[in-house]
């Protein structure tokens, strides 16, 4: 059986979704599965064993020159790889227009049908064209979170039904499982860099700048060294101001990542210590790793897309969300910290 997977953007929304390549290999242990997905979160999709092709794309960037010649070619080029495959099922896990006009695109097997959502869940985009192109619409619940509904949908398409906590399926150096079972005292012996993830495409999910250097203080102290990484010239500045404030008294200076591709920054996540950091893409991946984390949120909304999300309370212990408004304190945050800490301790 030969699927496709249309999931474009955005990180987190893709780091969301993989959960479903392990479901499917699970049930379907032959099938050939693809994926369709904006060309700068590739990378990601590359470390899931998985996947047998990842067809890039560019529409974000094609829509600002739709008309340009080199817009054109580059869509010939992508249309004609997309079509290469002629496809079992194709599943429109994104539920925009976008997402709608890529499927209507690939080419079906004799056979085969197109499925997409059929109806908007609290929280999500949704666009009324992901059903009208579908062979199949599917329903689901209206309040679910962002990594079910995906599972669901997939699920409920191709006819099995899927159990357990989502497996994100990423691959991770070698030497992560020994350095995930090592006691919180011994963790800085063997891997000692906490990294703040203080990026997010908006503001109103940002943390105090202040509420980082005091975060970072604390980390110091524990013996933790800070490693800052950044994404654009705001989030460099936001990164050197607190490593500027931290140098100041910690021996243990503050570093500042260089600026990195999507899969050098998701190898040297996997080898840090833990993450703690706002809602976004970053931190997602950081919850796909396995990491030891915390995630910051300035709304209630960590039940659709935070740590554990569709999970009864205390399920998830190595990985939580902190909320509060107008944001959590650092004193909640620190204790959450130390609260992953000790199930890493107790494991």
């Amino acid at each position: 059986m030969k699927i496709l997977l249309v999931k474009l953007s955005s990180l987190g929304d893709v780091v969301h979704t993989l959960p479903v390549l392990q479901d499917i290999r699970a049930a379907l242990p032959k099938a050939q599965i693809d994926w369709v997905v904006e060309k700068s979160f590739a990378p990601l999709l590359a470390r899931s064993p998985a996947l047998q092709r990842i067809i890039p794309c560019e529409i974000r960037r094609w829509r600002k020159s739709p008309l340009s010649a080199a817009t054109r070619q580059q869509w010939r080029a992508f249309k004609a790889d997309l079509q290469q495959t002629p496809y079992d099922a194709v599943i429109d896990l994104h539920g925009l227009s976008k997402s709608a006009l890529v499927a209507r695109l690939a080419r079906l097997a004799p056979g085969g049908k197109r499925y997409a959502l059929a109806n908007q869940t609290d929280g999500s985009g949704y666009e009324a064209p992901t059903r009208w192109v579908a062979d199949v619409a599917i329903r689901v619940a209206p309040h679910i979170d962002a990594v079910r509904r995906s599972r669901e949908l997939a699920a409920r398409a191709l006819g099995y039904a899927f159990k357990g906590a989502a497996d994100f399926g990423l691959k991770v150096p070698p030497d992560l499982d020994e350095l995930a079972s090592l006691a919180p005292e011994t963790i800085a012996d063997a891997a000692n860099q906490v990294a703040l993830v203080h990026g997010t495409s908006r503001a109103d999910k940002e943390w105090p700048l202040a509420h980082w250097v005091e975060l970072g203080q604390r980390l110091n102290a524990a013996g933790y060294q800070v490693v800052l990484p950044h994404g654009n010239a705001r989030e460099l500045a936001t990164s050197q101001a607190i490593a500027e404030a931290l140098n100041l008294q910690a021996s243990n200076a503050a570093v500042i990542w260089p600026l990195l591709s999507l899969d050098a920054l998701t190898q040297q996540l996997a080898r840090c210590a833990g993450v703690i950091g706002v809602d976004s893409g970053v931190s997602h991946i950081a919850v796909a790793l396995d990491l030891p984390h915390v995630q910051i949120y300035n709304f209630d909304t960590a039940w659709r897309t935070g740590p554990g999300a569709g999970l009864p309370p205390g399920i998830v212990k190595r990985q939580v969300s902190v909320f509060a408004q107008p944001t959590p304190s650092v004193d909640q945050v620190w204790q959450a910290w130390l609260g992953c800490l000790d199930t890493v301790k107790a494991a």
